[in-house]
């Protein structure tokens, strides 16, 4: 980042701060900390308090039963990076910088650009201190999208998303430095398991910030492929439970990308191991909060970027990961892009509540801006959820949701009330037939009535033209 790009956008961040939105110091300590946790593959049904039936996770059922469950929130888009993106810009993917994964060499993803202001920076301007720890993707360790470069204080994890697909990987970083994995023997063991060395980074960063304003976004790996496990007691509980497809895949070697995704005799316990063990890690979470006597105030909300994949030996119909909606990963119907999430803020949010409110990712940012008593950055696709979420004001809706997907041939998607439209194969023809559905009727998209309205279908066609704005560095239309 330049010195005049840093400067200005740095004046940028600061004037939405200054003396008149920022509360005195004894206003300053009733701002809640902001826990953001992002499970990663995640399916609607994968959450024992949204239906599944296989295993339980009961530390984030206990988060919905001392919060607010929504049934209708969705991610940014069906895949990481963009997905993160539209969260941590507030921005949806017709806008975003990013909007596809693309790969940066040696490692790394496409970086955002300097002029993208994060809600990271925004909370630190308000006098948040600031960490991620997990997966990034959104830029190289060294260039403008570099966590360290976008507001973040502290980061611990995978910086590359690609790298992330191992679980027991040579390195992480912590901040630009490389942290060398040596037990792991340059992948040729399995000892140092990765999602358990960042959960204690994070658990360290709560402790070192009991006393100020944090906010940690904790942007789990889990239940990603590959699909492996230590093996204890949490993967003991579930062999021999399930019918098994043992996947054969790659092995452990010196080339993380040569071998794809590691062989697994037992996928479906695994899996299943995986999102007990992530929710265990929620469980952490909150004791340690109540330790540090920070629980009553602070909002945590869980989450997932997308919806479930069906990689390196994943099943997710014998779960009924996506909970009976259509579509998994990578589709932009409703079990690509709906997703659990839910928020608890004790004395705030009402325990044991449910909410049908359309939102999206890129709600984010305006919401945390609003709980830090700060503006969010003009230009902005999302609105705040803090009356939602407090039920004291009247909640402003929607007009419409706009998702783009870059990959398969193209694909878009709107949501304005109940109507849902979906054109695929957008890449050849930016005209392609748009299928409708009416979700209040027809929530699993079963039947396309785009022909019996196509006044609707004239209006869906309109919002998509509108807010696809085109990218030179992620096209998504073939001129």
């Amino acid at each position: 980042m330049t010195t005049k790009k840093y400067l200005t956008k740095t004046a940028i961040v600061f004037s939405m701060c200054l003396p008149g939105s920022i509360s005195p110091a004894t206003a300053q300590q009733k701002r809640p900390n902001i826990i953001f946790i992002l499970a990663d593959d995640l399916g609607y049904g994968d959450l024992s308090a949204y239906g599944q039936q296989k295993f339980s996770t009961p530390n984030i059922d206990r988060l919905a039963e001392g919060g607010k469950m929504f049934s209708q929130f969705y991610a940014g888009t069906s895949v990481c990076a963009p997905s993160r993106c539209s969260f941590i810009s507030g921005k949806h993917t017709g806008h975003t910088y990013v909007r596809g994964n693309k790969e940066i060499k040696p490692e790394g993803q496409q970086p955002i650009a300097d002029s993208v202001i994060t809600v990271a920076e925004v909370l630190k301007a308000a006098g948040y201190t600031t960490g991620a720890f997990g997966k990034w993707g959104l830029g190289p360790v060294g260039s403008e999208g570099d966590p360290v470069r976008q507001g973040i204080d502290r980061f611990y994890g995978y910086n590359c998303q690609r790298e992330s697909h191992r679980y027991y990987p040579s390195h992480l970083w912590d901040n630009d430095k490389r942290v060398e994995l040596t037990a792991n023997g340059n992948l040729e063991h399995t000892i140092q398991y990765a999602p358990d060395l960042i959960q204690q980074q994070a658990m360290n960063f709560m402790e070192a910030n009991k006393d100020r304003p944090f906010f940690m976004y904790l942007a789990y790996t889990l239940p990603h492929a590959e699909l492996i496990s230590p093996d204890d007691s949490l993967l003991q509980r579930f062999k021999g439970k399930f019918p098994e497809k043992p996947y054969a895949g790659g092995e452990y070697g010196p080339d993380p990308k040569r071998a794809g995704y590691v062989s697994q005799p037992y996928p479906r316990a695994t899996f299943a191991a995986m999102v007990t063990r992530l929710d265990a890690y929620v469980g952490q979470v909150m004791a340690r909060l109540k330790e540090l006597g920070l629980d009553q105030n602070t909002l945590v909300i869980f989450t997932s970027d997308n919806g479930p994949h069906a990689e390196g030996g994943a099943d997710p119909s014998f779960f009924n990961s996506s909970g009976g909606l259509k579509g998994i990963k990578r589709d932009l119907y409703e079990g690509g892009i709906r997703v659990p999430f839910i928020a608890r803020w004790p004395g705030h949010i009402k325990a044991g509540t449910t909410s049908n409110f359309a939102g999206a990712f890129w709600d984010m940012m305006p919401t945390f801006a609003a709980l830090a008593n700060t503006q969010a950055p003009a230009n902005i696709d999302g609105v705040s959820i803090v009356p939602e979420l407090t039920g004291n004001e009247k909640q402003p809706q929607h007009p419409f949701l706009y998702w783009e997907f870059h990959e398969g041939g193209g694909r878009q998607a709107v949501r304005k009330g109940n109507w849902k439209a979906v054109r695929l194969n957008v890449t050849k023809d930016s005209n392609a037939p748009l299928e409708l559905y009416d979700l209040a009727k027809d929530p699993k998209e079963t039947t396309n009535i785009a022909s019996r309205h196509p006044e609707v279908v004239k209006e869906m066609e309109g919002i998509m033209k509108r807010e696809h704005i085109e990218s030179t560095i992620f096209p998504l239309i073939t001129q």
